[in-house]
């Protein structure tokens, strides 16, 4: 128990170095810490929950294999975010195929018949977006997510996906323009 008390109070420059100096078990927490958060990008941006475990297992292989060059100029979860867009980049280029996600419908839906109608159409339209997003370009669709879902600042994109700022800006907005033409005509065909 104090052992895993000492693990936890430890920074994340303090837990790399231990393990860069032969501690190798210690990289056990530092996948504790970000285990989740990389599973959850990975996720949105692929969706497909076989293939997210595998992405977040190739994740922590490369960031365990790149951990010597890492100089702490930013922060760690920079750089496992940097490793996650290029991995689920190398992992969707080699599908060639877009990946959509799958998540479940709605789990528990009230019990009031208005507040049910209420949540399915809410679900669906979750889903629309889902969808749309799927069908976005890879470049677009990551620095959507890390925008909107992550609350990425502009500046932390651009460090992740090693683009200038300029080119975050350019893809954010022509994501929401795309998504807003490809939903403009999901409606219309209803």
């Amino acid at each position: 128990m104090a052992y895993k008390t000492i693990v936890s109070d430890l920074s994340d420059e303090e837990l790399i170095e231990k393990v860069l100096q032969g501690e190798t078990q210690l990289y056990a927490a530092i996948v504790g810490r970000y285990q989740q958060h990389v599973a959850n990008l990975c996720y949105k941006i692929c969706g497909n929950r076989l293939q997210v475990e595998e992405v977040v297992q190739e994740v922590f292989v490369e960031l365990y294999a790149a951990l010597p060059r890492f100089k702490f100029k930013a922060k760690l979860s920079t750089y496992i975010y940097r490793i996650t867009v290029n991995v689920v980049s190398k992992a969707l280029n080699h599908e060639s195929r877009v990946l959509l996600p799958d998540e479940a419908a709605s789990e528990n839906l009230p019990s009031n018949e208005n507040n049910v109608e209420q949540a399915i159409v809410k679900t669906e339209r979750e889903q629309q977006l889902r969808k749309a997003i799927g069908t976005l370009k890879h470049e677009q669709r990551t620095a959507l997510v890390l925008y909107t879902f992550n609350d990425f600042s502009y500046q932390d994109i651009a460090d992740v996906m090693q683009v200038s700022l300029a080119k975050v800006e350019s893809l954010i907005f022509r994501a929401k323009k795309n998504l807003h033409q490809i939903l403009t005509n999901e409606s219309q065909k209803k």
